[in-house]
This record gives structure tokens, C-alpha cells and sequence, in this order.
């Protein structure tokens, strides 16, 4: 397993949709573990393949549902959906790994259900409400639609946010990625 570097907010595969798995390969069981490993690496709740650069239509989730408890896992091909009503509260922070060292309230819905496969083709059932999972789940549907966090955020948060991504250095010299593994990304 390897530590992929992440993409940061301005990289191309940010804001592509991604593509349909018609086939788990060896290649994509490798791209699997190396997503855990990286979003273990990065302490991230979740990690969809885009922000590693690939284009395929999945997302690994590590976080704990609505009563505490670790959830962790792959859903392929994923169709989400929402319910509950839509909730923005000024204390919780949403982040992204692609948007490092940086979190805004952001409107969510309350709950969200995820159906797709796993790595053996099983199909996959996803729920939580009212918990971080809940928020993860459909974070990392967005992604594999071409959307971050930061389109759902006013004007003003979303340049202040790309405006802290600048400030820190991340996109600087033209480098869209970060490595979990360097030293400075510890503050992420």
C-alpha cells in the first residue's frame, strides 16, 4: 500500500465527474488500499478517488456514525440520497482534505443513505443520521460529481477560503497535491 499525494482545490480532477466501475481489477483493488492508507495517513473521514487523481466513481469513508460508533469502508459506484431536513450549524466546521487546513459551517442534510458495492460486488447499504457520517457521505458524493464543500458556501466563505489555501502556500509554484507524509501537512 502507498500514500498517494492529495489534490488541493484548482486540480482538474476536482471538478471532472468521475466514471462508472464496470469491472473491480487488481489495478482498483490497489487504488482501494492505497485510498485507506492515505486517508488514514491524512486523519481524513473520507476520501473519494478524485482527490487522489483517478476518475473512477468511489470513495472509502473512516468515521463514526450518529452514536459514536467507527464506520469503514468502499462503496462503488455510489447513488446517494438525502433526508431529513437541511441543517447549517455555525459550530460544526466541514473541511476536505483538498482544501487543506481549512473548515466552514456548511448546509447539509440531516441524513443521507449511500447504495452501491463493495470490492467483492456485494451490495452496500450506508446509513446514518445526524452523525459525521452522515455529513461524509455526501461530501464524497459531491466529489464524484465534480463539486467540494466550497460550492455550497456563500461568496465571501468561499474566497475566504481559497484565500487561506493561498496564504498557507499550498498552491504555490504551481503544485496542486500534498504528500500526508511530509511534516508540514501535520497541520492539516
Amino acid at each position: 500500500m502507498t500514500v498517494r499525494p492529495i489534490t488541493i482545490v484548482g486540480h482538474r480532477a476536482l471538478s471532472q465527474r468521475t466514471r462508472r466501475v464496470r469491472e473491480v481489477t487488481t489495478e482498483l483493488r490497489t487504488l482501494v488500499a492505497d485510498m485507506f492508507e492515505t486517508n488514514d495517513a491524512a486523519d481524513g473521514a473520507g476520501l473519494a478517488a478524485p482527490q487522489v487523481g483517478s476518475r473512477w466513481r468511489l470513495f472509502v469513508y473512516s468515521c463514526p456514525d450518529a452514536g459514536g460508533t467507527l464506520q469503514r469502508g468502499v462503496i462503488i459506484n455510489p447513488v446517494l440520497e438525502r433526508f431529513g431536513g437541511i441543517e447549517l450549524d455555525e459550530e460544526t466546521l466541514e473541511g476536505c482534505l483538498s482544501v487543506p487546513g481549512e473548515g466552514f459551517p456548511t448546509a447539509r442534510h440531516r441524513g443521507a443513505r449511500v447504495t452501491g458495492t463493495d470490492l467483492e460486488g456485494t451490495e452496500v447499504v450506508v446509513e446514518d443520521e445526524g452523525g459525521v457520517l452522515a455529513r461524509a457521505l455526501q461530501h464524497e458524493v459531491d466529489h464524484l460529481e465534480g463539486s467540494l464543500y466550497l460550492d455550497r458556501l456563500s461568496a465571501l466563505r468561499r474566497r475566504e477560503a481559497l484565500d487561506a489555501v493561498r496564504d498557507r502556500g499550498w498552491r504555490a509554484h504551481g503544485i496542486l497535491t500534498w504528500d500526508p507524509l511530509q511534516l508540514e501537512a501535520a497541520d492539516v
